[in-house]
């Protein structure tokens, strides 16, 4: 980060994918470059990685359930989606970029997806069948259109062992495209 960009908020929603360890070296780039950084964990990507570890990378407080809010009195979900000036998910599973073409809020990340007014970017991780599925691709358009920018999915070895699209975007071209957005929100 130079002197001309501030530091920004970033929400970083992490979800149920195996790629969800690679959101602790974006948290401590993001952090290490100046941001503050607000990470919201599904249930799910709890499986995967830890709060604690984003905790501690970040410097702020994990958010992992949409009903712990016991700090104050104003919904945190609502301030976080008011007070991000980007909301970043990644690893987006397809379960979640379906929730957001269809505006589900069944947890903190997709309540604070439709109260933000912040852009969106999202890095797929998933199944390259479950990426080139119709659905999926109906819901990735369906996002497009709405102003939703994505970054990836890659080719590669996956982690059900087939080789084919749909590795998560590797950290460092994540955080260039987050850079980019928020120079672009100035």
């Amino acid at each position: 980060m130079s002197e001309s960009s501030p530091a920004k908020n970033i929400v970083l929603g992490v979800t149920g994918s195996i790629a969800a360890y690679k959101a602790a070296d974006l948290v401590s780039r993001l952090a290490k470059a100046g941001h503050k950084v607000h990470v919201v964990m599904t249930k799910d990507a709890q499986e995967f990685i830890t709060p604690l570890t984003l905790q501690t990378l970040s410097r702020q407080p994990v958010t992992t359930d949409l009903y712990d809010e016991k700090a104050d009195w104003h919904p945190g979900h609502i301030e976080l989606a008011d007070n991000a000036d980007l909301l970043v998910v990644a690893p987006a599973t397809a379960n979640t970029i379906a929730k957001f073409a269809n505006g589900i809020a069944d947890d903190t990340l997709g309540a604070i997806h439709l109260a933000t007014l912040a852009p969106v970017l999202m890095a797929p991780a998933m199944n390259g069948k479950m990426w080139k599925h119709p659905a999926t691709r109906e819901n990735v358009k369906k996002l497009m259109d709405r102003g939703v920018s994505f970054i990836g999915p890659e080719e590669g070895l996956l982690a059900c062992g087939y080789e084919g699209i749909g590795r998560l975007w590797p950290v460092d071209g994540i955080e260039e495209e987050i850079g980019r957005l928020l120079a672009g929100s100035d």
